[in-house]
Protein backbone atom coordinates (compact mmCIF):
# COMPACT_ATOMS: atom_id res chain seq x y z
CA UNK A 1 0.00 0.00 0.00
CA UNK A 2 1.44 3.39 -0.94
CA UNK A 3 1.70 6.18 1.62
CA UNK A 4 -1.24 8.14 0.17
CA UNK A 5 -3.56 5.16 0.46
CA UNK A 6 -2.19 4.38 3.92
CA UNK A 7 -2.80 7.99 5.07
CA UNK A 8 -6.36 7.76 3.77
CA UNK A 9 -7.04 4.50 5.54
CA UNK A 10 -5.51 5.76 8.79
CA UNK A 11 -7.69 8.89 8.60
CA UNK A 12 -10.73 6.63 8.28
CA UNK A 13 -9.57 4.59 11.30
CA UNK A 14 -9.19 7.79 13.34
CA UNK A 15 -12.67 8.91 12.31
CA UNK A 16 -14.09 5.51 13.30
CA UNK A 17 -12.15 5.45 16.60
CA UNK A 18 -13.59 8.84 17.55
CA UNK A 19 -17.14 8.09 16.54
CA UNK A 20 -16.90 10.47 13.59
CA UNK A 21 -15.95 13.49 15.71
CA UNK A 22 -12.62 14.08 13.95
CA UNK A 23 -13.03 14.91 10.25
CA UNK A 24 -10.76 13.02 7.85
CA UNK A 25 -10.14 16.19 5.83
CA UNK A 26 -8.55 17.90 8.84
CA UNK A 27 -6.37 14.87 9.50
CA UNK A 28 -5.33 14.61 5.87
CA UNK A 29 -4.37 18.30 5.95
CA UNK A 30 -1.72 17.42 8.53
CA UNK A 31 -3.51 18.39 11.69
CA UNK A 32 -2.51 17.12 15.11
CA UNK A 33 -4.85 14.38 16.29
CA UNK A 34 -4.81 15.76 19.85
CA UNK A 35 -5.52 19.33 18.67
CA UNK A 36 -8.36 18.01 16.51
CA UNK A 37 -9.99 16.36 19.52
CA UNK A 38 -8.73 12.78 19.68
CA UNK A 39 -8.86 11.94 23.38
CA UNK A 40 -7.17 9.09 25.27
CA UNK A 41 -10.07 6.69 24.61
CA UNK A 42 -9.96 7.54 20.91
CA UNK A 43 -6.21 6.87 20.86
CA UNK A 44 -6.69 3.48 22.50
CA UNK A 45 -9.41 2.57 20.01
CA UNK A 46 -7.18 3.74 17.17
CA UNK A 47 -4.24 1.66 18.40
CA UNK A 48 -6.49 -1.42 18.65
CA UNK A 49 -7.80 -0.85 15.12
CA UNK A 50 -4.30 -0.37 13.69
CA UNK A 51 -2.99 -3.46 15.46
CA UNK A 52 -5.86 -5.58 14.17
CA UNK A 53 -5.80 -4.29 10.60
CA UNK A 54 -2.04 -4.23 10.06
CA UNK A 55 -0.97 -7.07 12.39
CA UNK A 56 1.54 -4.86 14.23
CA UNK A 57 2.07 -3.85 17.83
CA UNK A 58 1.87 -0.12 18.50
CA UNK A 59 3.44 1.28 21.65
CA UNK A 60 2.31 4.85 22.26
CA UNK A 61 4.93 5.61 24.90
CA UNK A 62 8.02 3.56 24.18
CA UNK A 63 8.51 4.19 20.47
CA UNK A 64 10.65 7.26 21.13
CA UNK A 65 8.77 9.31 18.56
CA UNK A 66 5.51 11.23 18.65
CA UNK A 67 2.40 9.66 17.18
CA UNK A 68 0.26 12.76 16.82
CA UNK A 69 -0.30 13.10 13.06
CA UNK A 70 -1.15 10.77 10.20
CA UNK A 71 2.41 11.19 8.93
CA UNK A 72 3.72 9.97 12.31
CA UNK A 73 1.52 6.87 12.01
CA UNK A 74 2.51 6.29 8.38
CA UNK A 75 6.19 6.50 9.34
CA UNK A 76 5.64 4.04 12.19
CA UNK A 77 3.73 1.55 10.04
CA UNK A 78 6.15 1.86 7.14
CA UNK A 79 9.11 1.23 9.44
CA UNK A 80 7.34 -1.57 11.31
CA UNK A 81 6.13 -3.43 8.24
CA UNK A 82 9.43 -3.18 6.37
CA UNK A 83 11.56 -4.32 9.30
CA UNK A 84 9.30 -7.10 10.46
CA UNK A 85 10.43 -10.47 9.24
CA UNK A 86 8.87 -13.81 9.81
CA UNK A 87 11.09 -16.77 10.45
CA UNK A 88 9.74 -20.24 9.97
CA UNK A 89 11.59 -23.19 11.44
CA UNK A 90 10.84 -26.71 10.36
CA UNK A 91 11.95 -29.56 12.55
CA UNK A 92 12.08 -33.07 11.20
CA UNK A 93 12.43 -36.02 13.53
CA UNK A 94 13.29 -39.54 12.55
CA UNK A 95 10.64 -42.19 13.06
CA UNK A 96 12.34 -44.96 15.09
CA UNK A 97 9.80 -47.52 13.82
CA UNK A 98 11.14 -47.30 10.25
Amino acid sequence: MDSTALRGRLAELVREATGGEVPTDDLLAGGSMIALGVDSLGLLRLVDAIELEYDVEVELTSSGRPLDTLDDLVALLTTTTTTTTTTTTTTTTADPAR
